[in-house]
């Protein structure tokens, strides 16, 4: 267990208006990831273990930590990270979060993670059951 630090700006939740997901811009946010953090990284690596981020933002932060190669780095700056399908994680292998809302940067980073197809038939399933969505709403384990 490892606390990191991501001050959320008002970016992370503004809706995607842009035609192209790719072409939205993420505002930019503080981070820190700390010492102790990346030492907890590379001990659960080492056996063998896997990386749980609770919530997106803790995605975000370590993802921003991370080299091409996978090494993590204690950080301590801006990040303007935006995790869209297609990318490739480097660090976080599973992620406790909610149900975000539609065309959302939150919802891009858990579709990376999922599936587009996978995450569809999670939403499907959780309106069909009337489960809460957003920030004080139900959750979801991805991975």
């Amino acid at each position: 267990l490892a606390a990191v630090t991501l001050h959320v700006g008002p970016s992370t939740f503004r809706p995607v208006l842009t035609e192209r997901i790719e072409e939205h811009r993420m505002g930019g946010e503080q981070i820190e990831v700390p010492t102790e953090a990346i030492a907890a990284i590379a001990r659960a690596k080492q056996q063998g273990g896997r990386i749980v981020a609770v919530g997106t933002t803790v995605v975000r932060a370590l993802e921003s930590a991370a080299q091409p190669d996978g090494t993590v780095f204690p950080l301590r700056g801006e990040t303007r990270l935006y995790i869209t399908p297609g990318y490739r994680f480097k660090v976080v292998d599973a992620l406790l979060t909610n149900f975000h809302l539609p065309r959302t940067t939150l919802l891009m980073l858990v579709s990376a993670m999922t599936g587009v197809e996978r995450l569809r038939a999670a939403y499907e399933e959780a309106i069909k059951e009337r489960y809460r969505f957003y920030s004080y709403g139900d959750a979801m384990l991805i991975y």
